[in-house]
């Protein structure tokens, strides 16, 4: 090969990176929520997983008698009008989008289902109408947060997510309930360590805010006076005030992305579950059958990870049947 073949080979590499990465540039992921009472969820379903097949999208939207909760993924101009049809259907005006980077394969394909609930609560009682969920608590906008807990150092930040979310990012002092699974959350707040939060104010957060909004509700009918939701969630918070406030570490997400960081000044506050030192990396338990996260760092990351002793246990077993 000859120096200017060479030199040829490598422009022409560069120029074919130059346009994946402008491609992926070009690509969005929208996280979107609305509480709103449908008739015929299963049309909506219809209509949803239509529109995106012909946008090209990828991601999760779940329907319900209760609204819609979504996240999806593709081409820059495909999602701007997949926002704009969502939002012209008469039930869903007035929707939030959340747009962070990404693109369509963070998502394995496109997946529109019906569902009970909008989010999983196990809780029939939680009413919704056009306004969102009924008897709810107050919303706090991401830019008022930080003053409110400065003028109110009494009030408590209370975490709507599951425990392994909130090991990797968290506002400052909040309480993080050790749940695995938001339906936990109502037999939670029955335990006794909670009792003395019922007269302070409560303010809730989530990713997005679907799941704070439902919280609060709950919430209110458990003795909770004065309870408050972050309105648009950690996503939105994140937006504006990047990492020059309260929020602490990544925000989990549920896509190959697993989080996002909000400014390169972001720091990892997990803790590496072999080695101990500071991480947001996840990983699947290495027994298939469990699949669990296990917070592990780079260095540390195996294919023989498991999330405990029991999985070490089965994975050896299942692997001597194998052999």
């Amino acid at each position: 090969m000859t120096g200017a073949q060479g030199v040829s080979q490598h422009a022409a590499s560069a120029l074919v990176l130059i346009c994946y990465n402008s491609q992926l540039e070009m690509q969005k992921i929208l996280l979107y929520y609305k509480f709103a009472p449908l008739a015929d969820p299963e049309a909506v379903r219809l209509w949803q997983h239509t529109l995106c097949e012909q946008l090209n999208l990828k991601g999760r939207i779940l329907i319900s008698p209760k609204g819609i909760n979504g996240t999806v993924g593709g081409d820059l101009e495909d999602v701007k009008a997949y926002a704009k049809a969502t939002k012209q259907y008469v039930p869903f005006k007035g929707i939030e989008f959340k747009w962070s980077d990404g693109s369509r394969d963070d998502f394995p394909k496109l997946s529109v289902k019906v569902r009970d609930e909008t989010v999983t609560f196990g809780l029939p009682d939680i009413d919704v109408d056009e306004k969102g969920v009924v008897n709810g608590g107050k919303r706090i906008k991401p830019n008022e947060l930080d003053d409110f807990m400065t003028k109110n150092p009494d009030a408590i930040l209370f975490d709507g997510r599951n425990n392994y979310e909130s090991a990797i990012g968290k506002f400052k002092n909040a309480v993080t309930p050790d749940v695995n699974h938001f339906r936990e959350l109502p037999n939670e707040l029955d335990k006794p360590e909670y009792e003395a939060l019922k007269d302070k104010q409560i303010i809730t957060y989530c990713t997005g805010g679907i799941r704070c909004e439902t919280l609060t509700a709950l919430m209110k009918q458990k003795g909770f006076k004065d309870v408050y939701q972050l309105h648009g969630g950690i996503v939105k918070y994140g937006e504006a005030k990047k990492d020059d406030g309260l929020w602490q570490g990544k925000c989990f997400v549920f896509d190959k992305r697993m989080n996002v960081a909000f400014s390169d000044r972001s720091k990892d506050i997990g803790t590496c579950s072999q080695c101990q030192v500071s991480t947001s990396n996840y990983a699947n338990c290495a027994y298939m059958p469990c699949n669990n996260l296990v917070l592990i760092c780079s260095k540390c990351s195996s294919t023989t990870e498991t999330c405990s002793a029991a999985c070490a246990e089965r994975l050896v077993l299942s692997s001597e049947r194998i052999a």
